[in-house]
């Protein structure tokens, strides 16, 4: 089998049951009214105490937020009553990512838009195997999630997960589109249909705000407590993204907020934008990460 050796794999499987059994804590934790960051450090928490690392700050998005939104420090936003909370979250265990997400459903109204997401992820994983070409695998998606009477984000791809990369190469379409690439045998695949109404754009934009960052390269920079800063960027988290709440006491508090900025200016960090469904129609989710073997795969989360 070409991919990762034993060694690397088993610590794949350790990340991917951390996560597993993380999501299952969290799904039944989540309720109306609740701050968020309750629920992302909670979620953080719970991975660090079962022997894993984030690999990037758990996501709460809600509703038309379809991705990449964690609490700012002392984030005092709440979950909407009648919302849809989708929570994305990730391990690394030394370095070995995996990554998996569920949507909590507080409207009945959407309950079938969630289960389109669930349905859609579990015929891809039911079908995906080496050597099937992304196109095909994306059309299946895109077909499971049409048969329902829903609409598929055009715009947001599951992708190859690595060693310290969260997007590692191939990215999985959940569309019908025109590719050569093909799903490899022994390689690991974070597979995430993102699902929304039929009467919406079906596409996401990147909104204002961002909440996650990550380390991008190293800079002449001029004020000190920026480069210690960096330089603890660098330590903890490498190229893996990571939010502002996992910096606090890396520099004092009164030189905090000038080194951050300085470290954004000169780009020696890169932000993860908030996506955001273009016509403002809620988005459901659903992932799971699998290892591709021979007769399909494995999922590990």
């Amino acid at each position: 089998m070409n991919g990762y050796d034993e060694e690397a794999l088993e610590k794949f499987r350790r990340s991917g049951k951390i996560l597993r059994e993380t999501r299952e804590e969290i799904k039944h934790f989540v309720r109306e009214g609740m701050p968020i960051i309750k629920i992302c450090e909670k979620t953080e928490g719970l991975i660090r105490e079962k022997g894993g690392k984030p690999a990037f700050p758990c996501n709460v998005s809600i509703n038309e937020i379809a991705a990449h939104y964690t609490s700012p420090p002392n984030d005092d936003r709440k979950i909407p009553e009648k919302s849809i909370v989708k929570v994305d979250i990730g391990v690394h265990v030394d370095g070995y990512v995996t990554d998996t997400a569920i949507t909590v459903c507080f409207n009945p109204e959407y309950v079938s838009l969630v289960e389109a997401a669930e349905h859609a992820l579990k015929t891809a994983i039911n079908n995906i195997h080496p050597g099937m070409h992304t196109s095909k695998l994306g059309a299946m998606i895109e077909k499971t999630i049409k048969s329902r009477g829903f609409k598929p984000v055009s715009n947001l791809t599951g992708h190859q997960v690595g060693r310290y990369l969260v997007h590692a190469g191939t990215s999985l379409p959940n569309v019908s589109h025109l590719s050569f690439s093909k799903i490899k045998l022994g390689e690991i695949y974070a597979i995430e249909p993102f699902v929304t109404l039929p009467n919406a754009v079906g596409k996401v934009e990147n909104d204002k705000e961002v909440t996650i960052f990550r380390f991008l390269k190293h800079k002449s920079l001029k004020n000190p407590y920026a480069k210690q800063l960096l330089k603890h960027i660098e330590e903890n988290f490498r190229t893996l993204p990571f939010a502002e709440r996992w910096l606090r006491g890396a520099v004092p508090k009164e030189h905090y907020r000038e080194a951050f900025r300085e470290l954004l200016s000169s780009k020696a960090l890169m932000g993860y934008p908030i996506f955001i469904e273009a016509s403002r129609k809620p988005v459901a989710q659903a992932e799971h990460t699998v290892l591709i073997v021979k007769e399909g795969c494995v999922v590990l989360t």
